[in-house]
């Protein structure tokens, strides 16, 4: 009964059909949460680092307190990295998008694999290549939203280059 009670509202006044991405289609995607992830990597990689340079191998209260803190936060990081780069190029990237930049998908496979190796290893140059691809990645995004780009050194602990769009 409802059915047919919707079938004569929509034939009086016809409901135009939208599409969206999820439930609420809000259209805000920036790549800015994998950026600022990837530095994350890469910062706590170095406080590894400066921990054992520090520590020595030792097992002191402060020296695995400082080292479950700064590989948990690492791994958290490498993981909204891959989790922030899947829903763009899941919800916001499309076919078109693809067919301009053909490595797009590869690049995305990329980032997903130093994502997994970042959280598996504290090695540095794996955390700055999950940053390039990361960055890579920012600079099709802004392209496609046709914004121009430039690197600039992060004003954080970290100060590698991050990509931002040009306002």
């Amino acid at each position: 009964m409802s059915k047919k009670l919707i079938q004569k509202i929509e034939a009086w006044h016809p409901i135009d059909e939208v599409q969206a991405h999820c439930d609420i289609p809000c259209g805000i995607y920036d790549p800015h949460h994998a950026q600022i992830g990837a530095l994350t990597v890469v910062r706590m990689v170095d406080l590894i680092a400066d921990q054992v340079k520090e520590h020595g191998k030792g097992s002191t209260a402060e020296f695995i307190n400082g080292m479950a803190r700064f590989i948990a936060i690492k791994e958290e990081h490498a993981e909204l990295v891959k989790h922030e780069t899947r829903i763009i190029w899941g919800d916001f990237i499309k076919q078109p998008h693809l067919e301009e930049f053909p490595q797009l998908n590869g690049l995305v496979h990329k980032i997903m694999q130093l994502g997994s190796k970042a959280r598996q290893t504290a090695d540095r140059e794996t955390a700055l290549g999950l940053l390039d691809a990361v960055n890579e990645f920012a600079e099709i995004f802004w392209q496609i939203k046709g914004k121009e780009t430039k690197r600039v050194k992060a004003p954080y602990a970290v100060t590698e280059e991050m990509v931002v769009p040009i306002l």
